[in-house]
């Protein structure tokens, strides 16, 4: 019998497989990207010290707000946008982008394009 590896396992593999080439620097943090199910989460980490410089997520009660659905294209795109302007105020302007193991579409590049729009640059 054939076993099938799940897609959970999958995107982790892939996910260990890019750490060994995207690292954030003090220069060029990491912007790592998480969705779930339900929420879309995005960080900007300096992995030198293992610290979180900045963080959004559509948890978020002032990003909730803003929203109809919280798992959809839109919201990507508008955490895309507070994640960038959180970043721009704390002086980061170029990051490394950490696309999680995900497939680069659909909410995760909606995330990346409206990042970009905002200013972020990578």
């Amino acid at each position: 019998m054939v076993s099938k590896v799940s897609r959970a396992n999958v995107r982790k593999e892939k996910h260990r497989r890019m750490r060994r080439h995207i690292v954030g620097t003090p220069e060029r943090p990491r912007l790592a990207v998480f969705r779930s199910n339900n929420h879309m989460y995005a960080q900007i980490i300096d992995d030198t010290v293992g610290k979180t410089l900045v963080a959004a997520s559509t948890l978020q009660k002032d990003v909730k707000a803003e929203l109809e659905k919280t798992n959809d294209v839109a919201a990507a795109a508008y955490l895309g946008t507070v994640i960038a302007k959180k970043a721009l105020e704390a002086g980061i302007t170029s990051v490394v982008y950490d696309r999680g193991g995900f497939i680069y579409q659909g909410k995760v590049k909606a995330l990346a394009d409206a990042a970009r729009e905002a200013g972020l640059q990578f």
